[in-house]
């Protein structure tokens, strides 16, 4: 058991063995199984490896310490490494993100220590994180990379024991690779959000669709006929685009990127700079991965009853400091809904306290497509038991034979079928010779 589960927690007893956990209320756990059965039926790629390991048991020996967004189809990617043989400790990737009856059934029903609560303060939040080092695991399994910087910085100590890591977002990537080209890295990690099969689905349907879920739930606005201001338009921003133009809002890009503004301009989306954007932006939605993209001098240019929400892994993409030096005062109007009164007049409303607002105020991605992210979970785990120790401390992709396997399982499950290369076919694909 983790020390910290000792000095507070909550947890249960199975089968008469003690589990730790740190959950905002134990009895939220029978609904919490329901809920995570319901997520289960919906992601057959899973249940297929699950079936697997629990046959193979090739994660035998394993603890994990991931650090994910505490869901239900987190539950169902957990009791998929539990299947398989791990010892699996659990911590939310955000302060906003958890599902407290998932949290509560993860302990109570499934025996996997779970630390924890929608809503907690910056200090439990990362007491919860050391909870899982403490565990000692041999992989780490992350989400923004919170969980491996506290490895490398705070708790040193524990990074003997531990092999390799899978990083879940493109924040996380990025912070990643910036320790790996300032060789601070201790160990090798796979890229899961590089994976076709995650970035291309999970980024573009599950981020587009919970996203304007999110904003839904929040504040009942009606689409059609807005203007929403994407910032950034990267597999995310692609997917919140195209489902706020399917609405009916007018809907303005921001970018930096030439090439990525281009592509948003030839799909039909007005291309425009922050600076023009602010003054006609009825919902401003960032997903950068970058900070201060929404600041001050945007602030002042909005119209009054502008929202702005984040759909970017931290906080830090709204300047939520400026915004509180520039208002005479705040409260909350809906829950999830801020309301700032800006000393020059005006009033922006941000949602979800500028967190990931498809967790904050929704149920973030649909099990569907969180079923391809997790099986390259699930997959890249059992390959890094195998060859962990034969990798350099670098940060690497998903490998291509993992990827093509979840996206034929995938077509499986929807009852897709697609072509096979004739022999001749694949013997002109690997030749030179044949010309016109």
């Amino acid at each position: 058991m983790p020390r910290s589960a000792s000095k507070r927690g909550n947890g249960a007893a199975i089968n008469g063995h003690a589990v730790a956990g740190h959950v905002k209320d134990p009895q939220l756990a029978r609904e919490g199984k329901m809920r995570i059965e319901w997520a289960d039926r919906h992601m057959p790629v899973l249940r297929a490896i699950r079936a697997r390991f629990k046959k193979e048991r090739p994660l035998r020996g394993l603890r994990i310490a991931a650090c994910l967004h505490v869901t239900t189809e987190t539950a169902n990617l957990a009791r998929t490494l539990q299947a398989g043989g791990a010892e699996v400790y659990l911590c939310g990737s955000n302060p906003l993100s958890t599902q407290d009856d998932v949290a509560a059934a993860l302990v109570a029903y499934y025996g996997i220590p779970t630390f924890a609560i929608k809503g907690e303060d910056h200090k439990t939040y990362y007491s919860h994180i050391v909870s899982c080092i403490e565990a000692r695991p041999h992989v780490t399994m992350d989400d923004g990379c919170d969980l491996v910087t506290v490895l490398h910085t705070k708790k040193r100590n524990y990074l003997r024991g531990v092999l390799a890591g899978t990083e879940e977002t493109s924040t996380g990537v990025t912070r990643l690779r910036a320790m790996a080209a300032s060789k601070v890295l201790r160990y090798p990690v796979i890229a899961i959000n590089d994976a076709d099969t995650k970035h291309l689905f999970d980024n573009r349907y599950g981020t587009g669709q919970s996203t304007i879920d999110g904003v839904l739930r929040s504040t009942n606005m009606l689409i059609a006929g807005s203007t929403v201001v994407v910032a950034g338009y990267g597999w995310c921003g692609r997917g919140v685009a195209t489902r706020a133009k399917g609405m009916g809002a007018t809907v303005l890009v921001t970018e930096i990127d030439p090439v990525r503004a281009l592509e948003a301009a030839m799909d039909g989306f007005q291309v425009v700079s922050m600076e023009d954007a602010a003054p006609r932006g009825d919902l401003f939605v960032t997903l950068t991965g970058n900070k201060s993209v929404l600041r001050r001098e945007h602030f002042a240019r909005m119209k009054d009853g502008a929202i702005v929400a984040n759909s970017g892994h931290f906080n830090v993409e709204i300047d939520i400091p400026a915004l509180e030096r520039m208002s005479s005062g705040r409260r909350r109007v809906r829950e999830f809904v801020d309301e700032y009164r800006l000393r020059a007049g005006g009033r922006i409303y941000l949602l979800g306290e500028g967190r990931l607002i498809n967790l904050a105020a929704a149920e973030g991605h649909p099990a569907m497509v969180m079923d391809m992210s997790f099986a390259n979970q699930s997959l890249s785990v059992e390959h890094l038991k195998k060859k962990a120790r034969t990798l350099k401390k670098d940060v690497y992709g998903v490998p291509k034979e993992i990827d093509q396997q979840v996206a034929r399982l995938k077509l499986r499950t929807m009852n897709v079928a697609i072509d096979v290369l004739t022999p001749a076919q694949d013997r002109y694909m690997r030749t030179w010779s044949e010309g016109t």
